[in-house]
């Protein structure tokens, strides 16, 4: 009589879910892999149509990115012979470079507000959520309730009112102001996050700590942060990718000094209007930062989506 498991699951379930699995991770991975085509194509190929699946690779949309450009004379353009690859690129539509574009900034303002915005709901969201789990608040349902219910709003519910209170108070169009704006809604998932992490380290390790002598902040520091860490990690890609990809805020608060990439990325235009390369070029650089911080850190996140399943 042959052995049969009522967990482990056949040779034809596991190669139907893996093909499921695989179907579903090259339908998702298209519309990337388009994006990060068209930022190779010349603005002809991009809005072609039928859409060009081969065609001629030309690094003119990353040009346009990077570049501003002016359109000059038939005679200073025959004084000023292109000296570089880019500048032969530009020469193709009579121009040339007048100096770097906006985009330098915009991207670095996302890394600011971004990673600025993560590390301080991580810091806030990890003192409030040891303090849910291990001490006894008054109210505490409902204070953790209020947190979340922060997060429940639409943005623009609450978008004119923090328009208004950021221009009386100077933090419109700064970094500051958007690093807080940020905490304040990403705070709410950090606290309930970290808190079901938290809940799952036994209370026993911080009392051992205590009798050996540690003070409480010893005990928190050397305990409960490095049981903590999968937890810490996978909230902060989550805040992160919140803070990175935000819109709505960035568009209605910034307009220049802080201005941040999302909003800056559709109004690239070129010489017959929107610039379709440049546009995928941008988004396909303003996705890597994100991408390569959830990579690392993916051993981290399927926990953290799955916390609390599993309890003993």
């Amino acid at each position: 009589m042959s052995s049969f498991s009522v967990t482990e699951p056949s040779k034809r379930s596991k190669w139907f879910a893996g093909t499921l699995v695989i179907l579903y991770a090259l339908i998702t991975m298209v519309p990337l892999a388009w994006i990060m085509l068209t930022g190779f194509k010349s603005p002809a190929d991009a809005i072609s149509y039928p859409p060009k699946v081969l065609f001629e690779p030309t690094l003119e949309g990353y040009v346009n990115l990077f570049t501003t450009r002016t359109r000059q004379t038939d005679e200073f353009l025959a004084a000023n012979p292109p000296q570089t690859w880019y500048d032969r690129i530009v020469r193709e539509y009579d121009m040339v470079i007048a100096g770097p574009s906006k985009f330098g900034e915009r991207f670095l303002n996302s890394v600011i507000i971004g990673f600025g915005s993560t590390f301080l709901s991580i810091f806030l969201g990890t003192l409030a959520a040891y303090a849910f789990s291990r001490f006894k608040i008054p109210l505490a349902d409902d204070l953790l309730f209020f947190i979340l219910s922060t997060r429940m709003m639409p943005p623009i519910a609450v978008a004119i009112p923090i328009f208004l209170m950021y221009r009386q108070l100077g933090l419109s169009d700064t970094h500051l102001g958007m690093i807080l704006l940020y905490t304040g809604v990403n705070i709410s998932l950090a606290v309930w996050l970290l808190k079901g992490f938290i809940d799952e380290i036994p209370l026993e390790y911080e009392e051992a700590a205590l009798i050996d002598g540690y003070t409480r902040f010893q005990a928190f520091y050397k305990v409960v942060l490095p049981q903590a860490a999968t937890g810490i990690a996978s909230t902060a890609i989550f805040c992160l990718i919140f803070a990175w990809n935000e819109y709505a805020f960035a568009v209605l608060l910034t307009s220049g000094t802080a201005q941040t990439a999302p909003p800056f990325i559709p109004t690239i235009i070129g010489v017959g209007g929107l610039d379709w390369p440049a546009v995928a070029a941008g988004a396909t650089i303003f996705l890597l930062p994100v991408m390569i911080f959830t990579i690392l850190l993916r051993k981290h996140l399927l926990r953290g989506i799955t916390f609390g399943a599993v309890r003993k």
